[in-house]
């Protein structure tokens, strides 16, 4: 082969040095990094929650929480204008998304329709549509009808949504909150994610109260009760205190001070009482406002309202003039600090609703990187030693290319900020199996290439570039998995996505470059006449196995236990995670001595919390306790959280907490579906462009087949089926069709160099031409991932040993499904004589 230009050779060493120095911060302590040139690159890998510990808090924004809040500005407008513009009217009511009033004097209806027009034009100005948020209507007796539009609401979440991210970005600026992430998602939805230790419990109940906080006045024009049992005098509302039973008041409508008039809120200690207080100030024209109000309101009580209830009605004794004001409420010291900083930060358009929680104790984000590491290290120990012993010296340049691999992994994450997860940690030791493979393939072509006559230099011509083919449609299929992964997957699920697709690219590199540089530098050195004698994969030449002689038997022994796990599936179904079915999973360490699984469940059947499953988890002290999904919607879930801690938490460490209420666990079902079937749909399609119509279908079959058994895998185990088991699928189908694959692209040569073979002996050829390097991946990557299922913490070793099992189902398939389907639908010869396609170079009396 011609050898490898200088500045090629200059560019891939660049590459690799570029790389080794961006990746290289990772493992220097703090203290000498800061030492280094300020032109080096220090960016570190972000690490996910999983593996540092920390929060993720998904918050959605309630529809009708938006509508009440527009309906009753609405229906407070409406009479505002109405009473501005000298026109009496009556029944002024508001229901739903319409508000509905009569006029006193109906010939003043067109006067009414001017002074309300302008409402119906609210926020639609700015509107690329330009609908508009209320429609008017009147009637000949007087009465008029004001309806919101669902444009108009939607308008009006898209702006709440959007005033509350700088809100909760100022509220976690409070909590002292290091790299706090906030960002929307969808229509209706916020996600923060919150690294390192904090009170989950602390931390949902600052992200989602409104905080409203307002100053009123008590309505004395008649008793609460009169108000109750009849109708509450117009400006004027009945609101209840948290109290046990709740005590009512007839307040007015109208604050005297707002949330939006607080400049300044601390919480303290009242001198006297020794209890806890929020010292408040209020902005000058609110001092103004409220010097006013407690003048004229001398003697009497004022009510304040927190979030719609009565938390404090404090007696005013004289006018209050400095704009200060000392709230005292039944509350903690702690309950003084968070409303102090919600005050500060600013009141929220409308309350939010947790729908999701993922907490990571930091303690057991360190005990899963350490086991995961071990586990990795000796993954990639095997898959080193197992080259070296099959491949001497180029068994070693592999080795090096697969680290280098890993570490050009590190430097793309590091440069791009992307974040590390406890899969993503699993992907790369995925990679770590499956970048043999190319690497495989390259040398087993190079070993045919010499077997056949060439020299060393031209063998290594023809293997690299018989080799690409295989390697980039192999290699394709699984990137196809990762990217559909990357953009419906979520969470832990991306993270895996995003380590195998940056593997994928960068296998490909070293296996195309990397190795084909350092493969040249021994070839000037040592202008070798030969192989290195350290190859032993010779012991796979000559093999003539006749693997579809028994085809029929073979295929259906597959066909039953396919059928089998599709009956299984349908009669028993899948133990589905709270992924999919909503509920809570809590993971528990004892803080002394063993977990008493027997006292955990009697103290929560207490509790009442429906179905409720306590297993062991790793080692004695752990348990972990899964509360089935409630009736009751969202709030029914955080309050099964609640209620746990407070029984156990005296005892238990509260390692993972993970909440996924009925809107998420829908919303992750049709996700996870549609990412299965997109994959599959483009997976084949480029099998389909790729190769021939029963190549494809080989392909669906091959495939159907390996996710059946996985799935009966998980019905007959009772795993938990979940995100991360989605991501394990996916894996799998790209493994299997990259086995697939490489087996089809020899069939596809062969077809074209031996016209007149029977099929099944062509078929039966084409295997065992790609034995060795069927047989070496699928032992490196299962070396990979058996390392992983018995060393890697229980987080990971569920999610190694389904991808270990797919790993050998689609190792099987590939060959007694993949080949067989090929006869079945009568694959096509090329005409007798002909080398159309045949490879430059080719000779068909050497080929098999």
């Amino acid at each position: 082969m011609p050898y490898v230009s200088r500045w090629k050779t200059f560019i891939v060493w660049l590459v690799v040095l570029v790389s080794i120095l961006v990746a290289l911060p990772n493992a220097l302590p703090g203290s000498i990094l800061d030492g280094l040139p300020g032109w080096l690159t220090k960016n570190r890998l972000r690490l996910g929650l999983d593996l540092q510990g920390g929060s993720q808090i998904t918050l959605r924004i309630e529809r009708e929480d938006v509508v009440e809040a527009r309906l009753e500005a609405l229906v407070e407008a409406v009479g505002s204008r109405l009473r501005a513009a000298d026109i009496g009217y009556f029944d002024l009511t508001g229901t739903g998304q319409s508000v509905d009033l009569r006029l006193r004097d109906p010939a003043q209806m067109q006067a009414a329709q001017v002074a309300l027009q302008p409402l119906t034009a609210s926020q639609a100005e700015a509107a690329e549509d330009k609908a508009a948020e209320v429609i008017l209507k009147s009637a000949a007796d007087g009465v008029l009808h004001l309806e919101m539009t669902d444009k108009g609401i939607e308008r009006r979440m898209t702006a709440a949504l959007d005033d509350a991210v700088p809100i909760l970005h100022r509220r976690l600026a409070g909590l002292d909150a290091l790299h706090p992430e906030i960002r929307k998602r969808g229509a209706d939805r916020i996600t923060v994610q919150l690294p390192g230790r904090a009170d989950p419990e602390q931390l949902k109940y600052i992200l989602s109260q409104a905080a409203a906080l307002s100053f009123r006045t008590i309505d004395m024009s008649m008793p609460v009760e009169d108000a109750v049992s009849s109708q509450p005098p117009a400006g004027s509302e009945i609101l209840y205190s948290a109290d046990d039973p709740p005590i009512g008041y007839l307040v007015r409508r109208q604050p005297i001070v707002a949330s939006a008039d607080i400049i300044e809120a601390r919480a303290a200690i009242n001198a006297q009482s020794g209890d806890p207080v929020v010292n408040l100030r209020f902005s000058p024209q609110a001092a103004a406002r409220f010097a006013d109000a407690t003048a004229n309101s001398a003697g009497v009580t004022l009510a304040v309202v927190l979030d719609g209830a009565v938390i404090a009605t404090p007696l005013v004794r004289k006018a209050i003039t400095d704009g200060t004001v000392q709230l005292a409420a039944p509350m903690s010291v702690e309950g003084a600090e968070d409303l102090a900083l919600m005050l500060r930060a600013g009141a929220l358009p409308t309350p939010l609703t947790v729908v999701e929680e993922r907490s990571i104790g930091a303690g057991r984000g360190a005990d899963s990187i350490h086991s995961t590491l071990v586990a990795g290290a000796i993954g990639a120990g095997l898959v080193i030693l197992f080259m070296l012993g099959f491949y001497g010296f180029f068994g070693l340049i592999a080795s090096l290319a697969v680290a280098l691999n890993v570490v050009m992994i590190i430097a793309v994450l590091s440069a791009m900020g992307l974040v590390l997860t406890l899969p993503g940690i699993a992907g790369i030791v995925l990679t770590i199996g499956m970048a043999v493979d190319s690497n495989v393939l390259i040398y087993e072509r190079i070993r045919e290439e010499a077997r056949h006559g060439r020299s060393v230099r031209d063998a290594m011509e023809f293997g690299f570039s018989r080799a690409f083919a295989a390697i980039v449609d192999a290699n394709i299929t699984t990137l196809i998995a990762a990217i559909v992964l990357l953009f419906l997957g979520t969470g832990p699920v991306r993270g895996f996505a995003v380590t195998l697709a940056i593997g994928i690219v960068t296998t490909l590199f070293t296996a195309f470059t990397l190795t084909r540089v350092m493969l040249d530098v021994w070839l000037q050195r040592r202008r070798p006449t030969h192989l290195p004698e350290g190859i032993r994969t010779g012991l796979f030449d000559g093999t003539g196995f006749r693997f579809m002689a028994i085809r029929n038997y073979v295929f259906s022994l597959t066909a039953v236990l396919s059928v089998l796990s599709m009956l299984l599936f349908g009669a028993v179904g899948l133990n589905l995670g709270i992924d999919f079915s909503g509920g809570s999973v809590i993971e528990l360490k004892a803080r002394q001595g063993n977990a008493d699984i027997g006292d955990i469940t009697a103290r929560l059947d207490e509790l009442n919390l429906g179905e409720i499953t306590v297993k062991p988890f790793g080692s004695p002290r752990d348990v972990v306790v899964r509360v089935h999904a409630r009736d009751g919607g969202e709030n029914a879930e955080q309050t099964s959280v609640v209620l746990i801690r407070g029984e156990l938490e005296d005892a238990y460490e509260f390692r993972r907490v993970e909440v996924v209420g009925p809107t998420i666990s829908g919303d992750l079902t049709a996700a996870a579906t549609l990412g299965v079937m997109a994959s599959l749909a483009a997976i084949l399609l480029y099998i389909w462009f790729r190769f021939e119509w029963q190549f494809a279908a080989g392909a669906i079959v091959a495939t159907l087949h390996d996710v059946l058994l996985t799935l009966g895998l998980f019905v007959v185990t009772g795993m938990e089926f979940n995100l991360t088991s989605i991501a394990a699928l996916l894996t799998i189908v790209g493994y299997s069709l990259n086995d697939t694959v490489v087996v089809y692209d020899r069939v596809r040569e062969n077809l074209r160099l031996f016209p007149r073979m029977p099929l099944p002996i062509l078929i039966d050829t084409s295997i065992n031409q790609t034995l060795s390097r069927t047989v070496l991946t699928g032992a490196t990557t299962m070396l990979a991932l058996a390392a992983l299922s018995l060393f890697a913490g229980e987080a990971i070793q569920a999610f190694a040993f389904v991808m270990l099992f797919g790993v050998a189902v689609g190792t099987f398939s590939s060959i007694y499904v993949a080949g067989p389907v090929l006869i079945l639908f009568k694959l096509r010869h090329a005409a007798p004589g002909s080398n159309a396609g045949k490879p430059e170079g080719a000779d068909a009396s050497k080929g098999a």
